[in-house]
């Protein structure tokens, strides 16, 4: 398959050499200052790109009718938006937090030890995600899912960074040296704690995902999740 990598941060470097890997070609690489190649050559499109361009990265590639798999957080206010132009462009969009097969399955627990959770009162709820330095957003899209996957199955109706607000799913973000990421989610009470943990050794576990999202989504029509792909 051709390829176009619209960031070409360490992500996109990361991408490149799994696609590489798996036999496919890179035809178009978008960067602040970097524009090679031709996108419309392309079988699909992946977004990692600062969350600024993603929007305008997006809407770039399915205006030419390229499939794009996205994991640029910080910029679902206009998540909408890029869904419409999809289906208008009739073809299709996939956008995950977190493109690790094992984050999404720990997606999947989470929201299952949410509902086995949601009779015992006296657990409070905590998530806690480390990151490297270099993360521009917080809290992270992968938290985020988390708290709303925890939100769905609890009578729990928000998320805070702050540990003073009621009725809320408290997530703390932490950044750290080089960390690729962490998320703990946490049931404590008076008496004892249950914790659940996701820890990256490396990014390639990230790239490795949306490399397989991409050659899924190719030839699709939709709007998707990594839900579709993992039949979860």
């Amino acid at each position: 398959m051709k390829f176009a990598l619209l960031g070409y941060g360490r992500m996109g470097k990361a991408i490149e050499q799994i696609a590489l890997e798996r036999g496919h070609n890179i035809v178009c690489k978008v960067d602040k200052n970097l524009n090679e190649g031709k996108l419309q050559e392309a079988d699909v499109a992946i977004n990692f790109s600062i969350p600024d361009a993603a929007v305008e990265n997006i809407n770039r590639a399915l205006n030419q009718e390229v499939p794009v798999v996205c994991g640029t957080t910080g910029w679902l206010d206009a998540y909408h938006r890029v869904t419409q132009n999809a289906h208008n462009n009739n073809t299709a969009f996939l956008y995950s937090s977190n493109f690790s097969i094992g984050v999404n399955l720990f997606f999947k627990l989470n929201k299952v030890l949410a509902q086995m959770m949601l009779p015992h009162k006296e657990y409070i709820v905590s998530i806690e995600e480390k990151h490297h330095i270099h993360k521009l957003d917080a809290p992270s899209g992968t938290a985020i899912t988390l708290a709303e996957g925890i939100i769905e199955n609890s009578d729990l109706n928000k998320w805070s960074i702050s540990k003073e607000t009621k009725d809320s799913v408290f997530i703390q973000s932490l950044r750290e040296g080089e960390i690729p990421g962490i998320h703990s989610i946490k049931y404590k009470s008076l008496i004892d704690e249950i914790k659940i943990e996701h820890k990256a050794r490396n990014r390639e576990g990230f790239a490795v995902g949306a490399v397989i999202a991409a050659e899924w989504i190719v030839g699709k029509k939709g709007i998707f999740k990594m839900d579709d792909l993992l039949n979860l």
